[in-house]
């Protein structure tokens, strides 16, 4: 059994912001309640004595994290991160689950590359979830055995890291996603909007005579998608939004009904194109950093629910890649160890939303999303949660992940993650390392 006492509750599910302890016995939550004794944990646990107790005096407890949105590189790249090591980096993130992209080698878009991903994730400790790619080989050509696919396990549908440009393919994958009730997620970046990738096309791509990446590669594709989404009835996400007016365009697709989703990362809402100035290829990901009048128009999004989901887009890549020329390195920085941390540095503690608006964010959203049922701290659940300070500092100084590309590294953030709960068992605890 593990007694957590006097933890500060914040669960959106239920509504509950208060000073609880919440009982676990096996993998269910039995009892969150003031003051629970040891005569109630006895009589509960049917007389079992081996109750761990974590002092959760000055924490929060909430529900376990959920990132919809990561990379782990496994197959093909395990070098820079492999499905082991990325899901402990979750677990120190706070994360009880993750959804991985399919932009593997072999990219997941067959039998045998999702049985792989499953079985290997199974023993991780945490709970992964795999998309499998919308067109064979991510070549936006042919459409995937979609079928098939979901029932051997796929959760949704992605081509991460490559448009989708034929409309036709892109309207027939929507319909048949929406028959199978299963959510398709889209990158939207049109190449003939982008001169080099990675950076805003604006007066840092001109300081840097870099070229860029101009937001219309972006706000093309969104509203194209946005009206298909309309049309066909499907259940779409934009992927990791840079743009302000593609958040404008979201914002009206969802007025006009469309059952139309978009992310936001960390880096988006917190960095600008200025940082790539500052930290060079740490600063690089498609789409880019843009301008602060983007960064405030994704923050306003989030507070008014026309971003849905908070994502980091983690995606690991090695130091020899990263130290490579600007226009030669690859885009995307890690996340999964940092996103909390920013959420709160970034929205809570500067007065855009509420410790439990971002929780719905990361945890309670992503998960209806995928028609998951959210996590929620209460009596009969799945004993998924996360406990962390809410205002605790910590240094970004070292990383779980095999990757340390972050331009966060080095930073002192709040939201100290302490203890990490998946399926009843401790999966990371900040003492131990575990």
């Amino acid at each position: 059994m593990l007694l957590i006492k006097n933890g500060r509750v914040v669960d959106p599910v239920t509504g509950t912001d208060d000073v609880m302890d919440v009982l676990i016995y096996g993998d269910v939550i039995l009892d969150v309640e003031k003051n629970i004794d040891d005569k109630k944990v006895e009589s509960l646990g049917n007389g079992d004595s081996q109750t761990k107790i974590i002092d959760a005096t000055g924490l929060v407890v909430a529900p376990g994290l959920l990132d919809t949105h990561v990379h782990f590189r496994d197959p093909g790249f395990t070098y820079k991160e492999d499905i082991e090591s990325g899901a402990k980096s979750a677990a120190r993130g706070g994360f009880t689950k993750v959804v991985c992209m399919a932009n593997t080698k072999p990219a997941v878009d067959n039998p045998d590359t999702l049985a792989y991903i499953l079985k290997k994730a199974a023993d991780t400790g945490i709970r992964i979830y795999q998309t499998v790619t919308v067109t064979k080989g991510i070549a936006g050509k042919e459409i995937v055995d979609m079928e098939l696919l979901a029932k051997l396990g796929a959760v949704g549908f992605t081509d991460d890291g490559i448009p989708i440009m034929d409309e036709n393919l892109l309207v027939e994958a929507m319909y048949r996603a929406k028959r199978l009730g299963m959510p398709i997620s889209l990158h939207e970046e049109d190449p003939n909007f982008i001169i080099n990738p990675g950076v805003n096309k604006g007066k840092i791509s001109d300081e840097l005579n870099y070229g860029g990446a101009y937001n219309t590669a972006e706000d093309v594709m969104v509203a194209r998608d946005c009206m298909l989404a309309l049309h066909t009835g499907a259940s779409v996400c934009i992927q990791h939004i840079s743009s302000g007016n593609s958040v404008e365009l979201v914002r009206t697709a969802k007025k006009l009904g469309a059952d139309i989703h978009a992310e936001a990362t960390p880096h988006h809402f917190t960095l600008t194109e200025e940082d790539v100035l500052k930290y060079n290829t740490m600063a690089r990901m498609n789409p880019p950093l843009r301008t602060e009048r983007d960064r405030q128009m994704i923050i306003e999004g989030l507070k008014d629910g026309t971003i849905d989901m908070i994502v980091t887009d983690h995606a690991p890549h090695s130091v020899a890649e990263k130290a490579k020329p600007l226009e030669q390195a690859p885009s995307g920085i890690i996340g999964l160890e940092t996103s909390l941390a920013l959420g709160i540095k970034s929205l809570v503690q500067a007065g855009h939303i509420s410790l439990m608006q971002l929780i719905r964010l990361m945890s309670t959203n992503p998960a209806l999303f995928y028609g998951f049922e959210p996590d929620s701290i209460k009596k009969g659940a799945k004993a998924d949660l996360v406990i962390f300070g809410e205002d605790e500092k910590w240094v970004a100084d070292s990383f779980v992940s095999k990757a340390d590309n972050s331009p966060f590294k080095g930073w002192e953030l709040p939201g100290k993650v302490h203890y990490t709960v998946c399926a009843g068992k401790i999966v990371y605890d900040a003492d131990s390392r575990l």
